[in-house]
């Protein structure tokens, strides 16, 4: 009898097993939602679809040496992300073309693959603007500007005199602890274009010692005074490892306009990639309020270079 019970019991766990590890069950899933094969969906093949599309694919651009605007940053393209999309718009279980996420995908060439050339603009298809505020003068005005771009959580570009900067290390420090680029404006505001090669890389080289020593990071962007070069200034500020930055719109502050001359100059003339050049003078500090509200009413973004000159969208 004893041996009888036994291969009952023997029976009876081999039952449990067989029915606790069957195929098509998972025990430690019991009362779970079956897994959902997306490729069998019909959602997920019309999104497939329309990845294929044309009409949603678009190739990254390739950074270039433009014949006006020299050197022109590239811009990345798109490609639907099937699966992305997909989780989005599962739940409605309909296609929606708003609720497409997309990869983006990035040009073979960028600006640092090309031969030393000014910068004056962004891509020209990027809806991004960037102010660059030269700076060798005006220490009254700074806070305030200052002030005004936090109000409004934009990120600007100083761009420091060697000189000034020795003379004012504190303020220097405050515009970097604002999160703003620091680039280089020569040591004492020299007409570049007449200097000899060795004039040139001490006036760069000398500036970017007193802005690392401030600072702590060593500026990647340099900009001549009043906007005088020569292929010799380019090519030494790239040997310094430092693109050459100029502009496309200028407030042409240091001539003292009202405000609405201003602001109504900077409108005509701005357009998608701009550079906007500005100085620490009273109209850029009594307008730039409204100049900004003016940029982002027109949906421009506003930002720091690295990111206008980057290859994203």
């Amino acid at each position: 009898m004893r041996a009888y019970k036994k291969y009952v019991n023997v029976l009876v766990f081999i039952l449990i097993l067989f029915a606790a590890f069957r195929l098509n069950h998972n025990p430690f899933m019991d009362g779970a939602a079956p897994v959902l094969n997306p490729g069998n969906d019909k959602l997920y093949t019309e999104i497939e679809q329309k990845a294929a599309n044309e009409e949603y694919k678009e190739a990254p651009q390739n950074a270039y040496i433009d014949r006006v605007y020299k050197k022109t940053p590239g811009r990345n393209g798109r490609d639907i992300n099937v699966e992305k999309s997909y989780e989005k718009m599962k739940e409605a279980g309909v296609f929606q073309e708003d609720l497409l996420i997309f990869d983006e995908v990035r040009p073979k060439v960028n600006l640092s693959d090309l031969e030393p050339a000014p910068i004056y603009r962004g891509h020209p298809e990027k809806q991004m603007v960037s102010f660059m505020i030269n700076v060798s003068w005006g220490n009254e005005h700074i806070p305030a500007i200052l002030n005004t771009l936090q109000e409004h959580q934009v990120k600007a570009n100083f761009f420091i005199e060697g000189k000034w900067a020795r003379e004012n290390p504190e303020i220097v420090k405050m515009i970097m602890e604002k999160g703003h680029l620091i680039g280089n404006h020569a040591y004492n505001h020299p007409d570049m274009a007449r200097l000899n090669t060795q004039e040139i890389e001490t006036q760069i080289k000398q500036t970017n010692e007193i802005l690392t020593a401030i600072t702590g990071e060593t500026p990647n962007y340099f900009t001549p005074p009043s906007g005088s070069f020569t292929d010799e200034v380019i090519e030494v500020a790239s040997a310094q490892g430092m693109e050459t930055v100029l502009w496309t719109t200028d407030t042409v502050d240091w001539k003292k306009p009202s405000v609405s001359v201003m602001i109504n100059r900077v409108n005509e003339k701005v357009h998608p990639g701009a550079i906007i050049l500005m100085h620490p003078t009273p109209v850029i500090e009594e307008g730039l309020d409204e100049l900004i509200m003016l940029l982002k009413n027109k949906d421009f973004r506003l930002g720091r270079l690295d990111t206008l000159l980057s290859t994203e969208r």
